[in-house]
Parts: structure tokens; sequence; C-alpha cells
């Protein structure tokens, strides 16, 4: 393996390629058997990162699907966005199950229609543009989830959509179809046949390809009872929520064939030297399915558990196959990504093109990556959930509203409630054990002051004091 701040190979080809970008859903950074994962088993993921480049500091824009999803398509923050939390099914405000001493903004219900996300400045570049899978940037429509018709997918630039659950559970219904026993064998799934389909269909125009997973949302349910054998032998019998974590394994198994059998529909198209792809994951694992470990949080909080995730990108003959890069890059980084690609250029947005990383070996320029979640989690059961948030605590804790800061390996975290920063050096210190803002104060005053004008420069919301 070439291990670098960054490697990468030649020169970009005259046409532009296909871009198939696969996003999945709530998977931790160290889920995947190539970030380290003891006992999950990800041959076609890891395939994939072998093929080319595992960012080992990649992250999500936030700890939350539908803002992480909005950022990532129209490359800006979630605070610019003013999109910081899941949508709903109306308007209004959080209604906290205990006492806070904040109000969060009110819900964003749907991504803006004034936004240029990525399916519309490509199709601008002549690319054909297909969505499959969750959405979740809008209200949600008659079901949950349900695709909106004023703010769904085909009105965000996606010529092709098709909403369909596929095998995830939440197709199944009320009864659980039959349970799979024979070794090997993986339930059908109709998202992933159609997502093949569109990719094997011959065409004149490069393709952009977004397959958006339900994998490995709850509910965390498998047909594959062969799965569950497997790793209920495997998983060590004091591994806390050992029942969970095996049905869990088994989830994040299936989800790994499910893109092995995209990938397949891209090779035996003849499409895989023509075709950037990129793995990533809206947001880090659900605390009480996965161990986030060695880092600190989850899903829900923007300690490193809850936005670092994996972060994978292929293109044969222009990214270095088995190379490594330590370069903080983030979900909204893709659109100025993909854009530049294309031959385009991407305006006034806050995240900034990979291709000098991926193809070039160069460094980008010196930037702070920035997120805000100015709300509380949980809302349902937030008086007794966890006070602290630790690493590995396999229940849900209290989130409070809070902003970090990354500028090379310093982090900063601001808490809205007591005005207080945390402050870590991640390249000492990854899982956030060990505060600094005592002893590095200037330091703390410097990122805790640039980290609120640039949300004030973003015209974010922030929670407000409720009067007492």
């Amino acid at each position: 393996m070439a291990v670098f701040a960054c490697m990468a190979t030649t020169a970009r080809s005259a046409k532009p390629p296909s871009i198939l970008f696969i996003l999945a859903d709530d998977l931790a950074w160290s889920d995947l058997a190539c970030y380290g994962h003891p006992w999950h088993d990800t041959p076609h993921l890891d395939d994939l990162a072998q093929q080319g480049m595992r960012f080992t500091n990649g992250y999500a824009a936030a700890p939350i699907c539908s803002a992480s999803r909005a950022s990532i398509l129209t490359g800006r923050t979630t605070a610019r966005l003013n999109f910081e939390f899941v949508t709903k099914n109306e308007s209004g405000f959080q209604k906290i199950e205990g006492e806070t001493l904040l109000t969060a903004p009110p819900f964003t219900l749907n991504l803006p229609l004034q936004e240029t996300t990525i399916p519309e400045y490509l199709r601008g570049l002549g690319y054909e543009t297909a969505f499959f899978g969750k959405w979740h940037l809008n209200a949600h429509h008659r079901r949950y989830l349900g695709w909106s018709p004023t703010h769904g997918p085909r009105q965000q630039g996606f010529e092709v959509a098709e909403e369909d659950f596929g095998s995830h559970p939440y197709a199944w219904g009320k009864k659980a179809p039959e349970p799979i026993e024979t070794a090997g064998e993986f339930p059908t799934d109709s998202m992933i046949d159609r997502i093949v389909r569109v990719i094997r269909q011959r065409r004149e125009r490069p393709l952009f390809l977004m397959a958006s997973q339900f994998y490995v949302h709850t509910p965390v349910q498998t047909r594959c009872k062969w799965l569950l054998d497997k790793y209920e032998r495997r998983v060590p019998r004091e591994s806390p929520n050992r029942e969970r974590r095996v049905a869990y394994a088994a989830f994040v198994e299936e989800l790994d064939h499910h893109v092995g059998v995209i990938l397949d529909g891209l090779d035996t198209a003849g499409l895989r030297d023509q075709t950037l792809v990129v793995f990533t994951s809206d947001n880090g694992g659900h605390p009480e399915y996965t161990a986030n470990g060695p880092l600190r949080g989850s899903k829900w909080n923007l300690y490193e558990g809850g936005i670092r995730v994996p972060f994978i990108a292929r293109w044969p003959g222009r990214v270095e196959a088995d190379s490594l890069c330590d370069v903080p890059v983030i979900g909204y980084d893709l659109l100025p990504t993909f854009v530049d690609l294309a031959g385009g250029a991407a305006r006034d947005v806050d995240g900034a093109s990979l291709l000098p990383l991926l193809e070039n070996a160069e460094m980008l320029p010196d930037r702070d990556l920035l997120w805000h979640f100015p709300y509380y989690h949980p809302e349902s059961g937030y008086r007794l959930a966890r006070e602290t948030i630790g690493i590995d605590d396999f229940a849900v804790s209290k989130t409070r509203p809070h902003s970090a800061l990354r500028r090379g390996d310093d982090k900063l975290l601001y808490f809205y409630e007591d005005e207080r920063s945390e402050l870590y050096d991640l390249g000492e210190d990854s899982g956030e054990q060990r505060e600094l803002s005592r002893r590095q104060p200037e330091l703390e005053t410097k990122l805790r002051e640039h980290l609120l004008d640039r949300l004030q420069q973003a015209h974010a919301r922030f929670p407000t004091r409720l009067a007492k």
C-alpha cells in the first residue's frame, strides 16, 4: 500500500467520466474491514478501497441524515443552508421530553428549490442524471420518507428518479419475509436491480448516478439467517449489546453485497475505467448497534464518532490503487469535485474540489472544516438519556446545541447552553480524551472567535435562550 499525505497519478482524460456516487446510511468510520473492524466482512468495499484511495480523515457534513445530504448536494455547509436537522411531517419547533435551557431553530422541511444541486450542475455540463434510494430532503409525503411531488429528486435536477425501499426492512410491511438459510445467498433487491439496469443502458452522455442506500439505518433486521449464524459464532461473547451487534454485522455485510452487485454491473457494462466511484456515509454509526471507537461519540453529535466516516474513491488510471490519504475532506467537497471533473466551475460553495488530491497528489489549500448542530437530541426520552458522551457507550446520550471547527489537527467544539469550548489535538488524540482549552487558552480563543465569526458570516441560525 502506498501511504502518504495523498497519492495519485496521470493526467485527466479529455472526455469526462461517468460518476457513481454510493451513499450509505449511518455507517460508522470503523464499520468496514478496510478501516480495521475486527469481525465485519466487507469484501466488496475492501476491494474498492484496494483499487482506489481510502481517506482516513473523511467527514460527513453533519451528524444527522437530512442535513448531511443537503450539504452534499449543494456544496454548502448546513449553517449556510439553515438546514441542520432532519425533515419532519410539518413545520414547528422541537418538543423536548425534559427541561432545556435553549430553544432550537424551527425545522427546515425541504431543500430549497433555489439551491443549485450536483445534478443540476452536471446536466448543464452534458450529463445524464439518475437517483435511487433515500432522499429525505422534503417533508415526509404520505408515508415516512415519501418523496414530495414539489421538492423531490426530479425537482432538484435528476432526470431519472425511482422511489424504492429495495430489500431494506422498510419494505417488509407488517410481516417479515421468509428467512434465507443457504450460505452465500442474499435477498434480491429491486432498487439495486434498477440501478444496474440504468448503468447498463447504452448512452451518448456520461452518467451521474447517486445510489442512496437505506442500509444500515434501523430497523436492523436481515432475512439472511446464515449471516446471523455466522456472526453469532464470530462476535465475542463479552461484547456489549452483543445481540444487536450480531444483527448489525449481518446488516453491514448485506450492504456490502449490494454495493458489490452495483460494482459488478459497472464491470459487465465495460464502464469501470470510465467511471469515478465515490463511496461514503451520511453520518457516524448508531450508538446502540455499533462501536464508533476508537472515536468518541456517535450519530447525533459532533465528536469524531458522529462525523468521521468511510470515504473511498476509485478511478482506474487516474487515482493510485491501494493508496491512503490523511488530508481532511468533507461531504460538501463532493459538488465542487464532481463539477470540476465534468469541466465546469462551482459557484459560491463552501467545499473544495478534491481532484488535485485524487489525480496529482497536490495538497489542498489550508482551510477549516465547519459543523453546526443547534438542536437537542433525542427529542423523546431526552430526560432519561445518558448525560455524557464517551467512546462506545452503546446508549443514546444527550446532545445539546453545539458547533465545531477543525483547523489542521486542532478541533474546537462550542456548546451554546453554557458557552463553553472543548479543544482537542486530533493528531495526538483522535478519541478526544484530553481536553486542552485550559492548557492552550490563546488557541481556544482564536478558534472560538473564528468559528462564531464564520457562523455569523454564513447567517447561521442559533438556539435562543429561554426566558427565566
